[in-house]
């Protein structure tokens, strides 16, 4: 299976609270199948690290309440979000996929949450 990943990130000032250490942050995910055969997002894995070292884990079927079939050369987009205490933390994971009969974890490279201009 050929699936790429994009993340893009940014922060939501109007939902966040830091004197509650509440710090809201959406993230947008391009998954492009470059292979040859439909794939089906089925279940994702994330672990979530504040700058505290707090971690946590989150997974469960498929994205946004969806569990999308992914045509060759096609890209499935959707946009999510995460709270954390800290201004800045980090996201990784995995989606897992099938394909025909083939079932595949699609790794998802850390990427981070930060609020602008507090990591120089």
């Amino acid at each position: 299976m050929n699936i790429s990943v994009v993340v893009q990130t940014r922060d939501i000032p109007e939902q966040s609270d830091a004197k509650q250490n509440r710090f809201v942050f959406a993230y947008t995910i391009a998954i492009t199948n470059n292979g040859d055969l439909p794939a089906q997002l089925l279940s994702r894995y994330w672990l979530i690290t504040d700058a505290n070292g707090k971690k946590v884990e989150v997974q469960g079927a498929g994205v946004v309440g969806e569990q999308p079939t992914i045509e060759p050369n096609e890209t499935y987009t959707y946009t999510s979000g995460c709270i954390l205490e800290t201004e800045v933390g980090t996201m990784e994971g995995f989606y897992e996929f099938v394909s025909d009969s083939e079932t595949a974890q699609v790794p998802i490279s850390v990427f981070r949450l930060a609020v602008p201009n507090i990591v120089h």
